[in-house]
């Protein structure tokens, strides 16, 4: 059973610095961006995406427990993207821990994410892959 639960504000801190590190050497890794101030783009990325943090509105923060009251697995990020065509949601990180992967929590976390989607009224749910992501391609495909 894999639980979603509200991103704890003590927790916050940690991940985002982890999601930065990790966004950065994604982005380097794929070509995308040289290493040298990879870092810095990221955390400014972030700043724009999260300003206010866990309270930047529309946007949903969870925690990924491997059950209620249960150890975190890791973490999944939803922002709601309100248009004049219509609102979506969009996926902007999803990790899982290491000694967690391959036990179907990301797959049961964008399950349950996808209520949480609906009930901020978006149609639609979308994500990004880096293309050398191959275990993300599997998951998302």
């Amino acid at each position: 059973m894999t639980v979603l639960v509200p991103m704890r504000p003590a927790g916050y801190p940690a991940y985002l610095e982890a999601a930065i590190e990790g966004y950065a050497r994604d982005n380097v890794a794929s070509g995308r961006w040289p290493a040298t101030g990879a870092v810095e783009r990221s955390r400014a990325d972030f700043a724009g995406l999260l300003p206010r943090g866990l309270a930047t509105p529309d946007n949903h923060l969870f925690e990924i427990l491997v059950r209620h009251g249960g150890p975190v697995a890791g973490f999944i990020w939803l922002a709601i993207e309100r248009r004049d065509e219509g609102t979506s949601g969009f996926v902007y990180d999803l990790e899982i821990r290491p000694e967690y992967r391959r036990q179907g929590h990301a797959s049961r976390a964008l399950t349950a994410l996808e209520s949480v989607a609906r009930a901020h009224g978006a149609t639609s749910l979308g994500l990004h892959v880096f293309a050398f992501n191959a275990g993300a391609r599997a998951l998302y495909e």
